[in-house]
């Protein structure tokens, strides 16, 4: 058994109608895409703590 009760080949079958809907090409495009976004969005989320980081800092060493 593998995932929540589904079977490798399951997985490899579902796999495959994927490739052939849409194709090798566009699902590394797709990949490379994701990949941006999740860097992105971990940028942001170093940026915003960061920021408070900051900002708290700041409102330390004026009280």
């Amino acid at each position: 058994m593998g995932l929540g009760g589904i079977s490798i080949w399951q997985l490899l079958i579902i796999l495959a109608i994927v490739v052939l809907i849409f194709g090798t090409k566009r699902m590394r495009s797709m990949g490379s895409d994701l990949g941006g976004a999740v860097k992105g969005f971990k940028e942001a989320l170093d940026d915003d703590k960061k920021a408070d980081k900051k900002s708290a800092d700041d409102n330390s060493k004026s009280d």
